[in-house]
């Protein structure tokens, strides 16, 4: 049998998202065409899917999918609201400009009187 490989999802000419125009079965070689509708989750990556995969399976645990990336739960909520975004369930939300003051502070870069001023500062 034929290793199976991802689909590409864009154009290589202009950009465009691909239609799904064929479908064949292994078993029987048995072949469609025209013009199919992909699934709304085709479109992520292999690390998109995954990083779903563990959020439903820790029934929405938020935790567990910081601990599964190893990253700061603001990190970790950021790729969320990403993958929410490119599905069309969620708006993307302004850039926050304490982002990186946070994830400096979880990473323990700064302590939290070094955040609290960065923070300050970013508010004048």
């Amino acid at each position: 049998m034929t290793p199976v490989r991802s689909a590409p999802r864009q154009c290589p000419v202009c950009g465009d998202r691909l239609l799904v125009t064929r479908l064949g079965c292994d078993n029987c070689s048995t072949e469609l065409s025209g013009r199919f509708e992909s699934c709304e989750f085709c479109d992520l990556g292999a690390d998109e899917r995954q990083m779903l995969k563990v959020f439903l399976a820790s029934r929405g645990n938020m935790k567990d999918l910081e601990r599964h990336l190893g990253v700061s739960y603001p990190t970790a909520r950021a790729r969320f609201d990403g993958l929410l975004v490119k599905l069309g369930i969620d708006r993307p939300a302004p850039p926050s400009p304490n982002l990186d003051t946070l994830e400096s502070l979880a990473r323990g870069e700064i302590d939290v009187d070094q955040a609290l001023e960065r923070m300050k500062e970013s508010d004048s």
